[in-house]
């Protein structure tokens, strides 16, 4: 157990935690990158399945492609949404500009074929749901070690509106459904912690 020393040193690890955009031009030793995702598999998962898999990106020319493919998608659908056309251009490109200027690259998927399967429709969703809150704990404790690594991330959800892009410029099989997309590399400075809601609005209490 703990000691109280520890205790708060722990919870203001946990706290300070933040979300960094901006990266150093410094590689990330390939040996970091692996210790922070193995530490990443140690998150609690439904049935203990471990449906996740981490495809790592360093390669400047996939990052690219990864980018500007799925900047066709974002585009298409600011413009359906009537975004004005300055707008669109500004938002792609700062898309595009984040993913390939990060050091790494990172995308969890779901390994739905290590889901249980059901005979209704009922369980079989709630069985996807809890696959899917399965790999985002892994995102979690991903961030935090890389954090622990003194690794910046940024933990963005664009490949859940471009799965089928993803795949095909990943060669991601059909059952490996990308969740997420994790910029990481190191940074100069934490940004100032944006506020967070008081426990009376987000807490019940029943005793």
């Amino acid at each position: 157990m703990f000691n109280e020393k520890d205790k708060k040193l722990l919870h203001r690890f946990l706290k300070t935690r933040r979300t960094i955009r901006k990266f150093l031009d410094r590689p990330v030793p390939k040996e970091t990158i692996a210790k922070i995702i193995e530490t990443a598999t140690w998150a609690p998962s439904a049935h203990n399945r471990q449906p996740w898999f981490f495809v790592v990106i360093t390669n400047s020319t996939t990052k690219r492609r990864l980018a500007e493919e799925m900047a066709k998608k974002y585009m298409a659908d600011l413009k359906a949404d009537g975004f004005p056309s300055r707008l669109i251009k500004s938002r792609v490109a700062s898309s595009i500009k984040r993913i390939t200027s990060a050091p790494v690259v990172i995308v969890p998927c779901l390994v739905k074929s290590l889901l249980d399967k059901y005979p209704d429709d009922e369980r079989n969703m709630a069985e996807y749901i809890m696959g899917v809150q399965s790999v985002a704990a892994a995102i979690q404790t991903l961030l935090l070690a890389a954090y622990a690594e003194g690794l910046g991330t940024c933990w963005r959800c664009a490949p859940l509106f471009a799965k089928e892009i993803v795949r095909r410029v990943l060669s991601l099989p059909e059952d490996y459904e990308p969740q997420a997309l994790i910029e990481m590399g190191y940074y100069k400075k934490r940004p100032v912690a944006p506020e967070r809601k008081p426990l009376e609005e987000i807490i019940r209490w029943i005793e």
